[in-house]
């Protein structure tokens, strides 16, 4: 079968890399891609939210699945797009439609979903900027901290948590007024701040049953002790030691049914990821928010474990026959650790020579944000350059093998942290 992977990070890599392990795949593809994925796919380049392009790419390389990696050609409606193409409309699209993905791309309209369809949530309002005042009254009923959303896709940055009344008060108005983040903020939830333990629950579903990933926990902050300016993730852990049984049990009847369910309550016919963000707060999961894709970086770090064929489970989700697919997860844990650009997640340059990625030996590097220069060599091309994974019995010991990995690794300006983990030993 050949395959057309949408995206040029270290998701897109980790599912390259998974996908490339299958019997049962002929070519791989990947649109745009990165210097990673041209050692184990061709890439071609192109911009995936351009739909003719991706077209162009699919008749022409005889593709019989896409797979959607990032969430804006999925909040675009690629999959829409094909469904409505002579063409295109049956080759099978692992990512949801454009109302199913209205999960990720309106955090009110999610927040209705979750409360409409009973998922223990927190109490919310939406504002936009003809009711910042009332906004600003709603923020006086709360306790802080003080937690502001985007309304649409900010690509990972449209949240504020902030402790003081009036700065909550003056960054609402920015947002509704000067458009902090952009058209994103058009709109803006207010919610009542949950207090507990951070974590992410995958869940790959056909629009009628579904599989439930590993658990993993990602670190957003850019500075060790989760100190600093959030990013778009600086490393992950999987499993999660406290989503134990009880806990994930939990999950899986007050989260993961009702939401399936009432897609198809609400006739939303969804096939792909479901992200799930999670608080535990004393044991009890409360969602903090829905994705409609894997989340970066902790798809590299829930992938390596799962140790059935992927591309069988994409097959079950196109034929909707994912609950007769083997399903198997390796019991060691995975650790994965980011290297940034320096300055990100504020300003970086770009164009540094990596050197040493081929060290591979204990991890598994994934490229996130790298290409190639003029010389061929690899080269930094974003925030986040590499994902470095490894397995071990526990956490220390999968750690100590991806920074042993790392030390191996230079480039101009490179940084990472060297605490991930570090809430959870």
């Amino acid at each position: 079968m050949n395959i057309l992977i949408l995206g040029s990070g270290g998701r897109e890599h980790a599912f390259a890399k998974k996908l490339s392990e299958s019997k049962k795949l002929s070519k791989l593809f990947l649109a745009p891609g990165n210097a990673g994925t041209a050692k184990i796919a061709t890439n071609i380049a192109i911009n995936p939210t351009d739909f003719e392009a991706v077209k162009k790419v699919v008749l022409e390389n005889n593709i019989e699945m896409v797979v959607v990696g990032p969430e804006a050609p999925l909040v675009a409606g690629v999959h829409d797009f094909f469904l409505a193409d002579a063409d295109l409309k049956n080759i099978p699209v692992i990512g949801p439609k454009k109302d199913g993905a209205e999960l990720e791309g309106s955090k009110e309209f999610s927040k209705k979903f979750m409360f409409k369809h009973g998922v223990p949530t927190a109490k919310y309002e939406a504002f936009t900027k003809e009711t910042v005042a009332e906004g600003q009254t709603f923020l006086e009923t709360l306790q802080p901290p003080f937690v502001l959303k985007a309304d649409g896709l900010a690509a990972g940055k449209g949240v504020l948590i902030l402790d003081n009344l009036e700065e909550a008060k003056m960054e609402l108005a920015d947002m509704l007024t000067n458009e902090k983040f952009g058209a994103a903020s058009s709109k803006v939830v207010i919610e009542e701040y949950l207090d507990g333990i951070e974590l992410s629950v995958f869940v790959l579903t056909d629009g009628k049953d579904y599989k439930i990933l590993p658990s993993a926990k990602d670190y957003k902050r850019i500075g060790e002790g989760d100190k600093g300016l959030n990013t778009g993730g600086m490393g992950a852990i999987s499993p999660v030691p406290f989503a134990d049984k009880d806990f994930l049990t939990k999950v899986e009847e007050r989260v993961v049914k009702p939401t399936v369910n009432g897609l198809q309550k609400d006739g939303i016919d969804y096939r792909g990821f479901i992200f799930i963000g999670l608080m535990n707060i004393d044991g009890e999961p409360f969602v903090i928010e829905y994705n409609v894709r894997m989340g970066d970086p902790e798809t590299e770090a829930v992938l390596p474990r799962i140790t059935s064929d992927l591309l069988d489970l994409f097959e079950g989700v196109a034929t909707q026959t994912i609950a007769s697919k083997s399903y198997e997860v390796d019991p060691r844990t995975a650790t994965t650790v980011v290297v940034v650009s320096g300055g990100y997640p504020e300003a970086y340059e770009n164009g540094k020579v990596i050197r040493g990625t081929e060290n591979d030996v204990d991890s598994i590097v994934y490229h996130a944000g790298t290409t190639f220069n003029q010389n061929g060599e690899i080269v930094s091309a974003g925030g986040r350059v590499l994902a470095v994974t490894s397995f071990g019995d526990d956490i220390p010991s999968a750690l100590n093998k991806s920074y042993k990995t790392i030390d191996q690794i230079s480039f101009e300006k490179m940084n990472y942290r060297k605490d991930i983990g570090f809430d959870l030993v």
